[in-house]
């Protein structure tokens, strides 16, 4: 075979299932894992995939916002596990900030079920069928700009509020979670809302997202995936993240 052709199999096989490893390629094509790393430095030069250590992985670029219909019937499963875990994570008394997104629904719906009294200060205007007069959480929303299609409010009008908040702990949805590139947003106010809430928290700071926003980059960086202390994501999301050169704490939700 030559390089052209394996290289164009390694194409085929990194976008169906998202990642390689260099020893698993070596053994399929016959080759020293040499010429495997020759081949994926050349596909990575030419913008084709990403190199990781001991392999590559598949970075998608999303250039558009999906509407935010379309994004809470999707995953359902996946989501509502994540969210369950994340409420596993949370202690009484905990304030907390919440971002926009459908995955962080979830997340807040599992902490209003938790009925620890904990503070939850959110962007998420979705949320509001949640709740109820006897909830033993404290709900704040930020204010700012309400965005129909992502179902959050975001902008400069929301940062006043945070600005005089320590969270303890905070979750953050994402559009795109990359190793290299971060945790990025389709949407810049949304990455700058995002952004205030890592910066006013002062315990740890978990990425929530399912499999699908994993190796996705998107217009707008909030921040570097080294400012994040774990990710909580599913089984997929948890394959992808475990041969990284990764120092957050990985949480796969059951």
């Amino acid at each position: 075979m030559i390089p052209a052709q394996r290289q164009q199999q390694i194409l085929t096989l990194i976008r169906s299932t998202g990642h390689v490893q260099v020893s698993s390629l070596a053994k399929s094509f016959g080759v020293s894992e040499l010429t495997i790393r020759r081949d994926l430095k050349l596909l990575s030069d030419n913008g084709l995939l990403s190199r990781r250590f001991g392999g590559a992985v598949l970075e998608k670029t999303s250039r558009h916002e999906i509407d935010y219909s379309e994004k809470i019937s999707e995953f359902r499963e996946q989501k509502v596990a994540i969210g369950a875990k994340a409420a596993e994570l949370v202690d009484e008394g905990d304030i907390i900030f919440v971002n926009g997104g459908s995955t962080t629904v979830s997340v807040i719906e599992s902490l209003l079920k938790t009925n620890k009294k904990i503070t939850i200060i959110t962007n998420n205007v979705d949320i509001i069928r949640f709740l109820n007069k006897d909830e033993n959480a404290t709900v704040i929303f930020t204010g700012g700009v309400f965005r129909a299609k992502s179902r959050s409010m975001s902008g400069s009008l929301s940062s006043p509020l945070m600005q005089n908040i320590w969270a303890s702990k905070s979750f953050i949805g994402v559009d795109g979670f990359s190793i290299k590139h971060g945790l990025t947003f389709n949407v810049y106010e949304e990455s700058l809302t995002t952004q205030t809430m890592i910066e006013r928290t002062n315990g740890k700071v978990y990425a929530v997202t399912a499999g699908n926003k994993i190796n996705v980059v998107c217009n707008f960086k909030a921040v570097d995936v080294g400012r994040i202390d774990a990710v909580v994501t599913d089984g997929v999301g948890g394959q992808l993240l475990e041969n990284e050169p990764f120092s957050p704490e990985i949480i796969v939700a059951d």
